[in-house]
């Protein structure tokens, strides 16, 4: 049983980060509709709080409780990863992304309210965190006690500056160009 366990584990890995990295997009072009004039204002953001729903309690939602399920189910079966100190720093990322997608889900509420307390270069900064999540437990996961905690902090550094300045050149091409 445990290949199959693990295989839908990491099924519901991919669909949850699915959802949580594109519900921030959502959230950009709803921010941006409800600064355009009406109709076209209405017209977009009746689409877009459609779109987000769907996305959010058809898929981000049940694959984070699947992924969550199976995920326990596997530490059921083996429970010495508890003791492995790769394992308690993996848990530690997966309760942050816990926050993140409970954040997100506030932020999904207020959005369905007409509730614009976000700039969309927020929401851009903010979708780059589950990416930095991503990273930290994928090498966590593969690498194991091989991980060099040192290079590990310096390449997530590195890899959020990278993020941060993808972001500010993009939002300068934007600035130059509108319709980028």
């Amino acid at each position: 049983m445990y290949p199959y366990i693990k295989a839908l584990h990491l099924i519901f890995v991919v669909t949850w980060f699915a959802g949580l990295f594109y519900i921030p997009r959502l959230f950009i072009y709803h921010i941006e509709a409800s600064e355009k004039p009406s109709p076209e204002r209405e017209i977009l953001t009746k689409q877009l709080k459609l779109m987000t729903k769907r996305l959010w309690y058809i898929i981000t939602w049940p694959s984070a409780v699947l992924c969550t399920l199976f995920a326990l189910w596997l530490l059921h079966l083996m429970p010495q990863w508890l003791q492995q100190p790769w394992m308690q720093v993996k848990l530690v990322f997966v309760v942050l992304l816990f926050v993140y997608h409970f954040k997100c889900h506030q932020m999904f509420k207020q959005l369905q309210r007409d509730e614009v307390k976000y700039t969309s270069h927020f929401m851009r900064v903010w979708n780059e965190l589950a990416t930095l999540v991503l990273f930290a437990v994928t090498f966590l996961v593969i690498l194991k006690n091989a991980f060099n905690w040192i290079y590990g902090v310096m390449g997530i550094v590195a890899l959020g500056i990278f993020l941060m300045l993808g972001i500010r050149l993009y939002k300068r091409i934007r600035d130059k160009n509108p319709n980028a």
